[in-house]
Parts: C-alpha cells; sequence; structure tokens
C-alpha cells in the first residue's frame, strides 16, 4: 500500500507568501485583498475581502459623483508647479497618490462640514488628529477617505469645545466599536448613565449612543456629552414624543429636536428616512415585524396619517441642521430584521435601497454619511449584506448591530452578536455596535457594559487581523513573543485586561514561574520549546526575566472578578488576595518551584505543598 505524501496533493506556499510567516507586523501575505487607499473609485476595495463568487460588486460611484449643484470636479495627471492653487470659486489640490483634483464650486461658498473641508483640499486638524490615532494613514489620506464618502468623522463643532478627541469610522482605519446607553423610565439615572460612559470609554468604545427613552432626556444628553471624549450618537424621535403620542408628531417639532439636540453637541443622528409607506406591506408576514423603536413609531404615524414619511419628504430641512453643526448622518434601518427568519426579506432590502438614494442627498448638500445595518443574520446571509450594502450605499461606512447568528441564547447575545460581528468587520462593516448579555431582556449595567464592550473589541480586532492593516497584529506578536519567554509580567501587561488575567492566573498559583499553572513544570510545552537549543521560541532577551517570584497580594479589583466568578467563597478570596506566606518566603529570597529543584520527583512534592496551603 503506497502513503500518500502532503506535498503530493498540494504545493505549500512559499515562506514569502504565508501569512502566518515569522516576520514581524500584521499579517504578511495576508488572504484578504491587498489595500488599495486611493482617491476616487479605486479605493473602493481598501482592506476588504475576497468576493465569494455571486457577491455584488463595489459602487462605481463615490461621494465626489454627488457634489452640489453648481460644483464640478476633474482629476488630473498633473498639477500646477508651485503646489496647491486656489483662485475665487475653484481649488487645484495634489491627492494622496500623487495625483490631482480641480474643483470648481460657487465663489460665495463657506465650508461647514468635514466632508466640504475634504473636498475642497483641506487637510483640517481633525483629520490630522485621526491620522496620529491611524498610525498606518496619513493626514492627506484621511482627507481623501472622507471626500470619497468612504470615511466619516463625527465631531460637532459643539462638542468639539469640551472634551471630544476626534476619531473616524472608514474602511481603511481600524474597525470601530459602539455601546449603547441611556435611562429608561424604569432604571437608571443621568449618574449613573455617566458612569457607565466613563465605563464604557475604559473598556475600549470608540462611540456611545445615548439611547435614553426616561428621566430627563435633555440633562441627561448634555451630561454625556460634556463628560464624553468619544462621539455621541442619538436616536432624535425618542426625545421628539416623550408627552406626547407619535400621532402628534409633527415637521416643525421634528426640525426643532433636531435643531436643539445638534446645539448641544451631538455628533451623530440615527434618522429612520428609509422606512416607506410602501414598505410597510413587505412586514405583514414577519414573524417580528419591527423590531427598531424608531422604525415601529414612523409606521404607525404613516399608517395614522396616511401619509409618506417625514423624515424622508423633509430630508433636505433636516441636512440644512446637519451641515450647520457638523453632525454626522448614521441613516437608520428601521426595517433591520429581529430574527433569523425575516433576515435579508424584501422589506429590509426595500428600505436598503433608500438609504442608498439618502445617502446621495446627504452627499449633495455636504453631509457626512454612515449607514445602520441589521441585526439578526444568519452567517452565512453576512457577507451578502455587507457586499450589497457597498455598492447600493457607494461605500458609505456600514455601521451594523452585531448580528446575532442565532436567537436561542438571551443571557449570553453578546458571544452569539460578536461571532457575526467578526464576520461583518472583515466582509465589509466599519464600526460594530455591541451587544451585552442584557439584549432583548433589560438595560445593561456596569458589568454588561463591559461584557459588552469586551466581546466587541476582540471581533473588531480579529477583523482588522484579518484584514491586515498594519499594526494591527502588533500586540499580539509581543504578547506571544511574552508568553514564550513566560515573562508573566509583560504578559499580563499587554492583555487587554491585565487585572482579569493576573487574578485567573493567581487563583491557581501565587508564584511567576517559569512553566504555567495549567500544566505544571514537567508537562509545560512552552517550558520545553524554550529549552531547546535549536528553537528561537521564549530567547528574545528583551522579554527575560529572573524566573520565579512572588506575586503582589491581588488588588480590590481582582478579588472582585473571582468573586464574581462564583469558583471561590469570600474566604478563599480573602485568603488568597493575602497570600500564603508558610511556603513563599517573605524575606526577598527566590521562591521554590519546579525549576529550582533537579528531579521531578522533588518537583512534584513543590507543587503540591503549594496547592495545599494556599487553599488553607
Amino acid at each position: 500500500m503506497s502513503i500518500t505524501k502532503p506535498s503530493d496533493r498540494w504545493t505549500l506556499p512559499s515562506l514569502g507568501n504565508n501569512p502566518s510567516s515569522e516576520r514581524a507586523g500584521t499579517t504578511p501575505g495576508s488572504f484578504a485583498k491587498q489595500p488599495t487607499i486611493l482617491p476616487g473609485r479605486a479605493g473602493a476595495y481598501t482592506y476588504s475581502s475576497p468576493d465569494t463568487p455571486g457577491m455584488p460588486p463595489a459602487s462605481e460611484k463615490t461621494a465626489w459623483d454627488f457634489l452640489p449643484e453648481g460644483w464640478v470636479t476633474e482629476e488630473l495627471s498633473q498639477g500646477p508647479s508651485s503646489g496647491a492653487l486656489k483662485n475665487n470659486g475653484e481649488v487645484v489640490f495634489e491627492q494622496a497618490d500623487g495625483s490631482w483634483r480641480r474643483v470648481r464650486f460657487p465663489v460665495a461658498f463657506v465650508p461647514s462640514t468635514q466632508l466640504e473641508f475634504a473636498r475642497l483640499g483641506v487637510v483640517t486638524p481633525q483629520m490630522t488628529r485621526v491620522s496620529e490615532r491611524e498610525s498606518h494613514l496619513t493626514a492627506v489620506q484621511v482627507r481623501d477617505e472622507v471626500a470619497a464618502g468612504r470615511m466619516v468623522i463625527p465631531a460637532n463643532k459643539v462638542h468639539l469645545g469640551y472634551k471630544l478627541d476626534p476619531m473616524c469610522i472608514g474602511r481603511a482605519s481600524k474597525t470601530k466599536i459602539n455601546a449603547n446607553m441611556g435611562a429608561s423610565p424604569v432604571s437608571s439615572s443621568t449618574d449613573e448613565e455617566v458612569e457607565k460612559l466613563q465605563w464604557a470609554e475604559r473598556w475600549g468604545a470608540d462611540t456611545v449612543m445615548d439611547l435614553s427613552t426616561g428621566g430627563d432626556l435633555d440633562a441627561c444628553r448634555a451630561a454625556i456629552v460634556q463628560n464624553s471624549r468619544v462621539p455621541i450618537g442619538t436616536v432624535p424621535i425618542y426625545s421628539m414624543i416623550i408627552g406626547r403620542k407619535i400621532e402628534q408628531l409633527s415637521v416643525e417639532l421634528i426640525l426643532e429636536s433636531l435643531e436643539y439636540q445638534a446645539s448641544q453637541g451631538v455628533d451623530y443622528f440615527t434618522i429612520h428616512a428609509g422606512v416607506l409607506r410602501e414598505h410597510l406591506p413587505y412586514v405583514k408576514r414577519r414573524l417580528i415585524g419591527i423590531v427598531s423603536r424608531g422604525g415601529s413609531l414612523l409606521a404607525k404615524w404613516m399608517l395614522h396619517h396616511q401619509q409618506q414619511n417625514p423624515m424622508y419628504t423633509h430630508w433636505e430641512d433636516i441636512c440644512q441642521i446637519m451641515r450647520k453643526y457638523d453632525v454626522t448622518f448614521s441613516i437608520g434601518d428601521g426595517l433591520r430584521p429581529g430574527g433569523l427568519a425575516d433576515a435579508t426579506d424584501i422589506a429590509q432590502l426595500s428600505e436598503l435601497a433608500t438609504l442608498g438614494e439618502l445617502t446621495e442627498r446627504a452627499w449633495r448638500r455636504g453631509v457626512q454619511v454612515m449607514v445602520e445595518g441589521p441585526g439578526h443574520v444568519p452567517f452565512d446571509q453576512i457577507e451578502y449584506n455587507m457586499k450589497l450594502q457597498r455598492q447600493l450605499c457607494h461605500g458609505a461606512p456600514f455601521y451594523v448591530l452585531g448580528p446575532l447568528v442565532t436567537d436561542m441564547f438571551p443571557g449570553y447575545d453578546h458571544i452569539t452578536s460578536c461571532i457575526g460581528a467578526t464576520a461583518a468587520g472583515f466582509h465589509g462593516a466599519s464600526m460594530l455596535c455591541y451587544v451585552t448579555p442584557k439584549e432583548h431582556l433589560g438595560l445593561p449595567k456596569r458589568d454588561d457594559v463591559k461584557q459588552g464592550c469586551v466581546a466587541y473589541k476582540i471581533a473588531a480586532h480579529a477583523a482588522d487581523v484579518a484584514l491586515g492593516i498594519p499594526g494591527a497584529r502588533d500586540r499580539d506578536d509581543e504578547l506571544t513573543k511574552a508568553r514564550a519567554a513566560l515573562n508573566w509580567e509583560k504578559h499580563f501587561e499587554l492583555s487587554f485586561d491585565p487585572d482579569l488575567a493576573r487574578a485567573y492566573h493567581d487563583e491557581d498559583l501565587d508564584v511567576d514561574t517559569d512553566f504555567c499553572a495549567m500544566c505544571g513544570h514537567d508537562w509545560c510545552s512552552v517550558r520545553i520549546s524554550k529549552e531547546i537549543v535549536e528553537f528561537h521560541s521564549g530567547k528574545e532577551e528583551q522579554y527575560q526575566w529572573d524566573r520565579a517570584k512572588v506575586t503582589a497580594a491581588l488588588t480590590s479589583e481582582q478579588q472582585e472578578i473571582l468573586e464574581k466568578r462564583g469558583v471561590l467563597s469570600p474566604d478563599e478570596i480573602h485568603r488568597l488576595a493575602s497570600k500564603t506566606k508558610k511556603v513563599v518566603a517573605s524575606s526577598g529570597q527566590k521562591a521554590s518551584c519546579h525549576s529550582d529543584v533537579a528531579s521531578s520527583e522533588e518537583a512534584k512534592v513543590i507543587q503540591e505543598t503549594l496547592v495545599e496551603s494556599t487553599a488553607k
């Protein structure tokens, strides 16, 4: 019987093309498409996944194709020898790829938004700050992505006067995450929401949406904006109906409310203008109808008045307010699916086509746009949803909730959804709206906010690594080197949540040994690999350390982590935090461990003694 060797069945990749090579940096030979951070149509595939056969291609249009009336632009092969040129009503400037662009505009025009400044070739302070935070992008590249409509910088002029640190959302940048919060009629308060805001910022939220539906909404919103370093979004219709029925909503009330919230400093608005009267019959046979609060409210308004959605018919009036303060649109998906059975149906896709139209209309008014997406989507449909939006909305950043890839795990939906969010980030989403363990069940508390943020930081980071965004994998590689060297302190320092990692480690062994507590000395593969002379693993000089040492007592936060974990009793937590001194010397001498003894039998005795004494 002959044996077929693997090399007879396929050709192994060369080291130069292997996406998992030993070279430093982010995935040197990523399976994702090679990035094209270029102005115009060429940048449509910036940091994108390969298209599965049958996927909709990227749109051939950008925001440059939807200029205000009276504007004209053209790309030039070369520009003036003196550099950027500006005359009355005309500007010529160099783009990131070395090409030039001429823009003619009305002489009296004064730019107000990041999009308008980008169209005139201006690099704003906000664009410069974004390039500092996105180290793989230059300020000119940021400007060009904003001008193409593929990137937004949510930075209300009022909020810039407080604590806002400008950031961006787009395919050329790292994937962002949003945390939702807000007081409800039955839970929470303004102070608690500000605390949750700060807690979300600590755990990596790039933006925060205030979805308050109860209490003093105006005061809560003002407090959140004034205390926030990250952009704040709202769904303005919530405050529009406080104290009144949805049927009483008027155009005057809509515009007045938007003006007020914009003047408070809100950076982006979710406006459900894509839900049209003609879409409502498509919802009749859904398992769960309309799950968007804004979408359901406007559907009720349209049925009552037998009129078209006022947000749609008065879109240009809304744009005028948004432009004044440079508020970014987050065009809402009011017909998003609320269950797997309703995903990718005619209601959802009809609305998505309308969102593409609204994107074009907003760009003509100089307003920045991102588009919201589903929802609850089976895993196999996620790529199609991402790439259809890329086509219909001409590459405007896609901001998706999850999506959840199954419906039967309430209490664990932060996990259910971050699985879908990873796929969404890889296939086209620019920002992921977190889901907490409380989703579908109640208003999230502090720990729910943390769990949601961490789950979504994992999803966003995994997508960035897979896409090959420069620098995305650097910290992973550094932590791997620390782990290989069994340098525990460096290992914890590089982790996303050092307190959690340290607490879990010290639960089993309060000595930083040169083996792991999971395997023990004799079975520790990392220790064995490090000792093999021919291997490079674990030998980098900057990661070496002084072998075993006693760790400091657990902090109160680390104690709380273990107590909440439900494994140890309060007494056990106290004993662990105090650290036993019966076995580990407190005189500054090195602690005894397996690596200090000659035989495995002696090592075994020491390990058993350590465990027993810690438990006493």
